[in-house]
């Protein structure tokens, strides 16, 4: 057995290109996943890091200039009001971040929402 050095968490390595199970963990020069057993080289993380891709909560896949659906009440900060469940959001755009959707809500302006409380129309 190889002695685990000091500092190395499991947070430090890339989630499954499979199924993006965050419990990735090494074996010799391999990294595993142990939800779905897939099993892949180091070399391959950085290929596969510069592919991001947005889902929605259904697990569509979203893309720029896409009409999405507000699927709960969201509260947003600073407002008496919330956006109701419902809601249509045309033209998103998508960023990198927590709040990974960039767009403009009539009644609120420009806003960024979390893709996992929108659905794809």
């Amino acid at each position: 057995m190889e002695p685990i050095e000091k500092g190395n968490s499991m947070s430090e390595l890339p989630n499954c290109p499979k199924c993006d199970s965050e419990y990735t963990y090494e074996v010799g020069l391999l990294l595993t996943c142990p939800e779905c057993a897939h099993e892949w080289s180091k070399s391959e993380v950085s290929a596969t890091e510069a592919v991001r891709v947005w889902k929605d909560a259904n697990g569509n896949i979203l893309q720029d200039g896409d009409s999405v659906t507000v699927i709960k009440d969201l509260k947003v900060k600073g407002s008496s009001s919330a956006i109701k469940g419902g809601t249509k959001v045309k033209n998103i755009r998508l960023i990198e971040g927590d709040h990974d959707i960039d767009c403009r809500i009539d009644g609120f302006g420009a806003m960024q929402l979390k893709s996992e409380f929108v659905r794809k129309v």
